[in-house]
Order: C-alpha cells, then structure tokens, then sequence
C-alpha cells in the first residue's frame, strides 16, 4: 500500500451491477455527487477520487437488506470490496477520515448492505496519534504483575453502592490479591455516588494495602463525561494517588479519547460500551477490527473484546479474531491490553489460553469472582489459579482437582470449558 493512501475493506450487498455499486459507493465519499459536476475534471478525479482496489464476490448469508435499498431483491450479490482512498483527501486526522470511510456511505440506497471490516492505515497516522502511553508493559509495572493473566473485577452491584460500602467491596478484593478493579461503566458522575466521593473512600483503602504490602491493585475509575470534564475528572484522580482511569470510547468519541490521552498520566481503561449499536448488524456499520486500530491509536492502553462462552451476542471465534486483532502490531504503537469480559470465571481459563496463547491479558469477571459461593476472595483464587494451571500446560481437569476454589466455583457457573 502506498504511504498515501487508507485502504478501506467493506463488505456491500447491492441488487445492482456490483461494479456500479462499488463506483456509486467511492465517489460519494470522495469527489462525486449523483451526477457528474463541471469542476470534477479528470485532474480533480485522478487526484482525489477514491479507487476500487478490488472486489470480490461472495455468498450471501440470507439477511434480510437495509430499508430504501433500490433494486430487485431477487438480484442481490454480496462482495469484499477495498477502496483506495487518497490521504490528501482527509489527512492524517481520525475524525476526517471517519467522514471519508464511514459517513454518508451507510445511506447508499444502491447498497443493501455495507459494513466498513477493516482499515489499512499509513504511517501519518502513528506521527498524529502516537497510542496507547502505558499499554502491556505499563500496566503491568503499575499494577504490580509482572507475569500471568491480570486477574480483575467490576464492582458488583452495578450502581446502588454507597461509596463507604464501595470501600469494603474494595478492601476485601485487594486482600483477595486482585490485580484491577472497575466501576462499572454505568457508574460514572451520578448524584448518589459521585466521582469525588468513590475517590475519596477508595484510595485511602488501597494506599493502606499498598503500604502494608508494597504493591496496590489498579482501579479505573470511570471518568466518562463531557470532554471539558474530562481533564479535571483524571486530575481528580490521580491527585489521590489513582493509578487508572476509565473512558467509554463511543461515548467521549475518538476526539475525546485523544484530548484525555495527551493529558493522562495513567493508563485509559477504553470501554466499548455502545458498540453493539454499530457492530452487531452484518448488514450495516463497522466492524472491531477497524473500530479498535482508531481506538487504539486514540490511546486506549486497555480495550474491552469480550470474552468466550460470553453473556452477549458474539461466538467464540468472533471474541477470539477480536482479541487477536487487539495483539497484532499497529503502526509501531504501544501494545494495548486485551481486555476479557462478560461472563468470565476461571472454567473458561484452558480453553482461552489454548486459542489466544499468552497470558497478556485483563480477564475480568463480575459475578465470576463477587458470585463465588464462597465469597470473593474464593472468587480471586479461582480465577487466578486456573489462569496460572493453563499457562503451565496443564489440563482443565488437572486444575480442577488441584483447586478447591476452581471446584467449588464449578457448582455455581456449571461445567468448565475443556
């Protein structure tokens, strides 16, 4: 690819020609309008229209087509088509490139499906946004785990805690050995627990467990607001001694995300919060693989994939080409740190190692670890131990006879994955 060019790989349905859609599709979103235009000369095209760099056809999946779509259903092809697109276009800019390779394309009545699956970005990008500023490796010195999977939980209730009530909570998962511990993200500023007062009541907690132990948990505190907040929200933070923050990325927008990121100096635990809403759909929106390269170059050190044997909508390979996605090399940026949610507990452990193959991970299990029928701390072990049995090689069953709070935790999640 040429070091001035983004790459755009979609998938489109159409009752049309598929060229005449592809066509339809790069022009809207570079130099075209419906009909051509006296100062859209061959120069202005050759320089700025976006460029079919392939099309290929296949199957349909028999999901039904977006409303307005033109055409006779009978007719509908599916393809993977790449569009070129000119970076002189937009610059190295996210939101300027999200209005090129995701704006007005979705109302194409031409297509009856589009989802934007992957982007393939120049080096400009990495110059503008330089990433994650902790990542793998800062997360990890913080939090004080060197090696094995960063064991962590979301505080459990959702909301309705006092913040003297979510100071126990915390206590008791620190004495647990937990490694990190989240609001959860429907916790943000609200009247009942503000900010302030969870900040005041935790850090004091884990600063007593730091200095008796020499090593304290991460809390993300979620600081998701209004971008003029968000800066006076992390300073809050971290005047406490707060080691983490937490931004729902859908929510404070990649430009959001970015303005925290030059300022923070902790690592962003990146939520994913709302992401159904553009990524469920195989007929329409975008992908994880392309949402999480802007995320991660927005600098989120932390992002949320989900996890297998999940409470949500996404199968295991889903999860596991998300994970994988989140691993690979971006441009030469930080690592960011998977992170594995939603319905977690130490059975599934083995068979999440054997698919993703290391231990640089957040694995966070809400009621995996506060739902342990003997209690949280339980909850920790289990999770922990099972974590540390499948990195040695051994197996599910192994484990389980080994751990007697991986076994105990079996009578409450059911059967663990092999």
């Amino acid at each position: 690819m040429s070091a001035q060019h983004v790459i755009a790989t979609y998938v489109i349905e159409t009752s049309l020609p598929l060229q005449h859609a592809a066509e339809v599709l790069a022009g809207e979103q570079s130099t075209g309008t419906f009909v051509r235009v006296q100062r859209e000369s061959d120069d202005v095209r050759a320089r700025f229209a976006a460029q079919v760099e392939s099309l290929q056809e296949v199957p349909l999946t028999g999901a039904s087509r977006l409303p307005g779509a033109v055409g006779d259903p009978a007719e509908r092809r599916r393809a993977v088509l790449r569009l070129r697109f000119p970076l002189d276009n937009f610059g190295p800019s996210l939101p300027n490139l999200m209005a090129a390779v995701a704006g007005n394309l979705f109302e194409i009545k031409e297509l009856s499906a589009v989802r934007l699956i992957d982007l393939d970005l120049p080096s400009a990008f990495a110059e503008r946004y330089p990433g994650p500023r902790f990542g793998v490796a800062g997360t990890r010195r913080l939090m004080g785990a060197s090696d094995g999977a960063m064991i962590g939980t979301i505080i459990k209730p959702s909301i309705g805690l006092a913040p003297s009530e979510l100071a126990e909570v915390v206590g008791e998962l620190a004495e647990a050995g937990i490694d990190f511990i989240k609001d959860d993200e429907l916790q943000g500023n609200g009247p009942s627990s503000p900010l302030s007062a969870r900040v005041e009541a935790v850090m004091p907690v884990l600063r007593r467990y730091a200095d008796r132990t020499g090593r304290m948990p991460m809390y993300a505190f979620n600081i998701t607001d209004d971008i003029d907040r968000l800066e006076a929200n992390h300073d809050l933070v971290v005047a406490a001694g707060g080691t983490c923050v937490m931004a729902c990325v859908n929510l404070v927008g990649l430009a959001g995300l970015e303005f925290l990121s030059k300022h923070t100096a902790v690592p962003i635990h990146g939520h994913r919060t709302m992401f159904g809403a553009i990524g469920r759909s195989e007929q329409v929106g975008i992908g994880f693989r392309a949402w999480q390269k802007l995320a991660r170059l927005s600098g989120a050190d932390h992002l949320h994939t989900n996890g297998i044997s999940n409470k949500f909508y996404e199968t295991d390979d889903e999860v596991l080409d998300s994970i994988a996605a989140v691993r690979e090399p971006l441009l030469g940026i930080n690592p960011t740190v998977p992170v594995l949610s939603s319905g977690q507990w130490g059975g599934l452990a083995h068979a999440t190692y054997r698919a993703v193959g290391t231990t640089d991970l957040l694995v966070l299990a809400g009621g995996g670890i506060h739902g342990h029928p003997d209690g949280a701390a339980a909850g920790v072990s289990s999770m922990r131990e099972a974590w540390a049995s499948a990195a040695r090689g051994e197996s599910v069953h192994e484990a389980v006879e080994r751990s007697d709070a991986l076994r105990r935790a079996t009578e409450v999640f059911g059967p663990v994955r092999a």
